[in-house]
Parts: structure tokens; C-alpha cells; sequence
């Protein structure tokens, strides 16, 4: 079966000092593992032919598709703080462009295949329990209504891996609306290379944000046009407890997608605090950190952009200053407004803020599980959320207050429980559900949670009662006390 892929690869017409060109390692026994026909059908791709052994080929790097340019993108970074002038993708190699069914161009990269000139010492493949999770996360996020990068497919290589242990290797194909990242911004900004800087500018201008060209000033445009959709994402982000484990500049998409699912995870019991990634020793990116964070890697955003604002550097750190002020009310617009969704209200009251951080400030401090509290506000008359409690007396005074406060709502409480539903999840990847899901891949070749998963997991916000054991938190012993980077 032929296999067509309309690829348009616009990254790959840029310089040459943009990326690498590079073929990926050849899987010695590839077999799939999972196919987004749905994602298939979206991109205009022919999922049939994907599955079928020439498309495998394909999806593992075996064979390179008519139309594509494999190549590994060039970028920078600070991990932690700390500057890498050069990074790039080394152990990612994108394998071109397609124009979805929607005119939205979208990036295909194999994630997991292998060295490239970037890879550092690494050897660039993936072990299958970081392409499962990646897989799982990514799907739940996009089904959750977050932007994100998507999952086309997962194979398994044939191949073992050498990590502590040795590992059955794995790959993911992953869609993303691009790859380029605020990194990439200062892989130019490190070089002084000014011409790549508006070189690079336009391209993402062109491609995520238009209406920046016919501003009068586009490279503002195009800063204001990342502050606001990374304030957006990072306020999703908080709504459903996500933490992504390890914000690095290199790890922020300028599209305002979530990327990179390495050491993520979602909140059991709610804790600002909170942090589970085994590399996150000082907690910086800890979940009530996020939203700072955000902030701090668009300030490195800003200076790479200083040369395209403004001539004199004086003028051009007060433009970008007066662009990074904007980042604090839009993150705490969005979500405030969020968190009014999630409790039902339509209206808006100078003192909808202090009634939820009330409520946060009780939650943290009982352990009280997030998703399950915000999804039983939901019900009728709220009868299982004391039985949270150790001491149920302790969430009374605040329900007083919020129903008070939904009897200044003129909506009627079909119409609030509508609105709840719809922002509250029942069903999130809980971590100790994936770790599980890992193991049983990984020790007994098992892929039945992995499937079952999934398919909870894409319909989020609906009851489900045939699967209500995966809105359980963990057990004591099930906890997951710290996530770990697939490298």
C-alpha cells in the first residue's frame, strides 16, 4: 500500500544553520503499538495505509516518506537557571509539515529515534515507558481542552535501550503546531545573530501569529502574542492540577502549547508545593510556581527580541518590560475566570477571588484530593464532600458562602451544574494509574491498561460509572512520590 503524506516544509527552507539534516537510526524490528486514527483523520492522512507494514516503516524511521526532510532543529536553552547556548533536538528528529484538514500546518516529529548532532553524549532513542506516558498525557491533555502537542503514534523498536537497567526501546510520533521554542530564540540572541533572530521572528509570526504582520510594530506584536498565550496555557495548567515538572526555556513552545511531557504530573491532594519531578531538587517549577516561571522564561524571551524592538536598547527594554507587565492581570484573568467555571459561576463579584483561594487555602490544608472535590461541588446537593474531611466541619462555613453566593446567580442549577461539569474533570491521568500502566508494560508486555487508559482518559469531563475506579486517588502505598525524565 502506498503511503501519500502531503509534506510542505517550511522550517526546512530557513538557513541551514537553523537545523541539522539528519536521517533517523533504523528500528530493527519495529511493531506498532498505538494509531490516532482520529489524529490520522484531522492531519488528512490515511490511517489504514499508516497501519499497514510500509507506514510502520514509516512511524519508526525505517523508511523516509516521499516529500520528507529529516532534520534536527537547532536551539538553546536555560535548564534550571543555568544557559546552554546549544541544545537542539537530540533524540527528535522532524520529519516534516502537513496542512491539516483545517489549513493549520502541523509539524510530524519521531521523538526516540536515535543520534543527532545535538544529542550531547546521548544516545537519542526512548525507552517505552517514557513514550507511553508522553502518549497518555498528551491525549488526556488535548481531551481536557488544554493546547498541547498530540500523539499520532507509538512503536516499539525492537531494540533495547540501556538506561539503568536495559529497556525495551519505543518511539512517538508526535504533532505539534510547532517545535520552535523560546530556546530557539536564543540560540540566535547567544550568537548575536541578529539576521536568524528576524529571520526566525517572521517565520513564527507567519505561522502562529498573522495578524502580528500588519501591526505597525510586528515584533512587539509577536511578543504580546506569546505572553498572552502562555498566560492562558499556565492558568489551564493550574485548573486541573497539572504540573509540568520541568519549565525550561527550551521546554516553552512560542505556539502556547504544552510540549515535552517528561517528569509531569497531575496533583492528588491539593499542595502549591507540590512537586514530583526527580530532577526538580529546589523546586522551581512546583505547582504553585508555574505561572512565575512562565514569567521568568518570557523575560528571556524579551532580550532576544531587544534587537528587533527597538534600535536604541534603552527604548527596546522599556517596550519589552511594558510587554512582560501584561503577563500578571492576563494569567490572573484567565484564571480567575476559571476558577469561577468551577464553581458555577456565571457572574462576576469583587470577592469571586477570596471565596475560591478560601477554598484552596482549607483544601491544602486537609490534603483533600482537587479533582474530586471541584467534580463533587458538581452534584445536587454536595452530600459526599464533608465525608472528605476528617473533621467535616471544617469545609461548613465555606459551602454557606458559596451557596449564598450562587443565589446571586441568575441561572437556575441545571445551567450551574452544566457549567461545572464542563470545568470540573472527573477523570485525569493519575500518576499512580500510569505508573501502573508502565509496569505492565514494560515487566509483562501487557498494553490492556495502556488501552483502557486511553480510553477513559478521552472523555474527561463525563461520569463514566463502568470505569469509576480510576477517579479513586492512590492508596498509601500507590502514591508516586517522583517522576522521572525519559533520558
Amino acid at each position: 500500500m502506498t503511503i501519500s503524506i502531503p509534506f510542505d516544509n517550511s522550517y526546512a527552507r530557513l538557513p541551514d544553520r537553523f537545523y541539522a539534516p539528519v536521517r533517523p537510526s533504523a528500528a530493527s524490528a519495529p511493531q506498532l503499538l498505538q494509531l490516532n486514527r482520529a489524529l490520522a483523520a484531522e492531519l488528512g492522512l490515511d490511517a489504514e495505509a499508516l497501519a499497514a507494514p510500509e507506514g510502520i516503516e514509516i512511524l519508526s524511521g525505517l523508511r523516509i516518506a516521499e516529500g520528507s526532510q529529516p532534520i534536527a532543529m537547532a536551539y538553546a536553552g536555560h535548564q534550571f537557571a543555568h544557559f546552554v547556548p546549544q541544545l537542539g533536538d537530540g533524540r527528535a528528529i522532524l520529519l516534516g509539515e502537513v496542512v491539516d484538514r483545517s489549513g493549520r500546518r502541523r509539524d510530524l516529529q519521531l521523538k526516540g529515534s536515535g543520534r543527532t548532532p545535538f544529542s550531547r553524549g546521548g544516545d537519542g532513542k526512548a525507552a517505552l515507558g517514557p513514550v507511553l506516558r508522553e502518549y497518555v498525557v498528551s491525549e488526556a491533555m488535548a481531551a481536557l481542552g488544554i493546547p498541547t502537542t498530540r500523539a499520532l503514534a507509538a512503536v516499539t523498536t525492537g531494540e533495547q535501550v540501556v538506561r539503568e537497567d536495559l529497556l525495551p526501546g519505543a518511539a512517538i510520533v508526535r504533532v505539534a503546531a510547532s517545535h520552535i521554542r523560546v530556546g530557539t530564540f536564543q540560540f540566535f540572541a547567544a550568537r548575536e545573530d541578529v539576521e536568524g533572530l528576524r529571520l526566525l521572528a517572521d517565520h513564527v509570526i507567519a505561522r502562529h501569529y498573522p495578524a502580528a504582520a500588519q501591526a505597525e510594530r510586528p515584533y512587539r506584536a509577536l511578543l504580546d502574542g506569546v505572553i498572552a498565550a502562555q498566560a492562558d496555557l499556565i492558568a489551564r495548567w493550574l485548573l486541573v492540577g497539572f504540573i509540568h515538572g520541568v519549565m525550561n526555556t527550551d521546554n516553552m513552545a512560542v505556539s502556547g502549547e504544552t510540549i515535552d511531557y517528561g517528569p509531569c504530573a497531575f496533583l492528588d491532594d491539593y499542595d502549591p508545593n507540590k512537586v514530583f519531578s526527580s530532577i526538580d531538587r529546589m523546586g522551581r517549577y512546583a505547582y504553585g510556581r508555574q505561572p512565575e516561571m512562565a514569567l521568568w522564561n518570557l523575560t528571556r524571551l524579551a532580550e532576544t527580541l531587544l534587537p528587533l524592538l527597538a534600535e536604541d536598547e534603552v527604548e527596546a527594554i522599556a517596550d519589552a518590560e511594558a510587554a512582560l507587565a501584561a503577563f500578571a492581570p492576563a494569567f490572573e484573568r484567565a484564571y480567575l475566570g476559571g476558577l469561577r467555571r468551577k464553581l458555577g459561576l456565571f457572574t462576576e463579584k469583587e470577592d469571586d477571588l477570596g471565596l475560591a483561594t478560601a477554598l484552596l487555602r482549607i483544601l491544602a490544608a486537609n490534603r483533600i484530593d482537587f479533582t474530586n472535590f471541584f467534580r463533587g461541588l458538581v452534584d445536587a446537593d454536595q452530600s459526599g464532600l464533608r465525608d472528605m474531611f476528617e473533621a467535616p466541619t471544617v469545609i461548613d462555613d465555606w459551602l454557606a458562602q458559596w451557596k449564598a453566593r450562587l443565589a446571586d446567580e441568575p441561572q437556575d442549577e441545571l445551567a450551574r451544574r452544566t457549567l461545572m461539569r464542563a470545568a470540573n474533570p472527573a477523570f485525569i491521568p493519575r500518576n499512580h494509574r500510569i505508573e501502573a500502566m508502565i509496569r505492565a508494560a514494560v515487566d509483562h508486555g501487557d498494553f490492556a491498561p495502556f488501552e483502557e487508559l486511553l480510553t477513559v482518559l478521552a472523555r474527561p469531563y463525563e461520569d463514566q460509572p463502568e470505569y469509576d475506579g480510576y477517579r479513586s486517588p492512590p492508596a498509601e502505598q500507590e502514591r508516586v512520590t517522583a517522576t522521572f525524565c525519559g533520558t
